[in-house]
């Protein structure tokens, strides 16, 4: 399998791009500022780019979205509540295959009420709700910490340890992780009340 991290943009975002192999089909995560060298690896493997997965809506994670849509003829795939152009809409529990590629939906609101991760062939792609050592802000329009607990606390600690995360910006120590380091590491995904979690948020 093909999995190409790009720190992109100004705010160190990254753009993934994943396929089954070279000249196989795929997808292209959270497309940001400065998608050159992204659209650049696409021809370069051949990828048959089928989706763009939007983790969230937030303008550095789909400012890319039209140039890889226009070179690639991909359909742009966002929680259905996310307001910006769809070809797909997704909720929590949907699927999405590109060929042998299959693609797991996990709506975990908190950053923004679109937030997504995306699990597939033993990674997570998480946007802005988990990086590596820290989480996403909620103090944002459409952030809430209530959700972002509910979100951290009872959906992200419940998944495979094994699986890598795939942050959405390179914010961390490392540019990946894996979810069981996140939870022994992560201040974030530390055991907390819901009160003392938003608590902690405000501090």
């Amino acid at each position: 399998m093909i999995l190409d991290q790009f720190r992109v943009g100004p705010y160190l975002n990254f753009t993934y791009l994943v396929a089954t192999e070279d000249g196989g089909e795929g997808v292209v995560i959270d497309p940001s500022f400065g998608i050159e060298p992204v659209l650049e690896a696409i021809d370069q493997r051949r990828v048959k780019v089928r989706y763009i997965l939007n983790t969230h809506s937030h303008p550095d994670h789909c400012a890319g979205n039209r140039e890889v849509r226009e070179r690639t003829g991909a359909k742009v795939v966002a929680h259905r509540v996310a307001p910006l152009h769809q070809d797909v809409s997704v909720d929590d529990g949907d699927a999405i295959a590109a060929g042998r590629l299959k693609i797991e939906v996990m709506h975990t609101p908190g950053h923004t009420k679109d937030s997504v991760l995306y699990l597939f062939h033993g990674n997570v792609a998480t946007g802005d709700t988990l990086f590596v050592g820290e989480c996403g802000r909620t103090d944002l329009p459409g952030g809430d910490p209530s959700e972002m607990y509910d979100s951290l606390q009872r959906r992200v600690v419940a998944l495979d340890d094994a699986l890598v995360v795939l942050p959405g910006h390179d914010y961390g120590s490392t540019p990946t992780s894996t979810i069981g380091r996140e939870k022994e590491e992560n201040y974030t995904l530390q055991p907390r009340t819901r009160d003392e979690f938003i608590q902690f948020l405000k501090e």
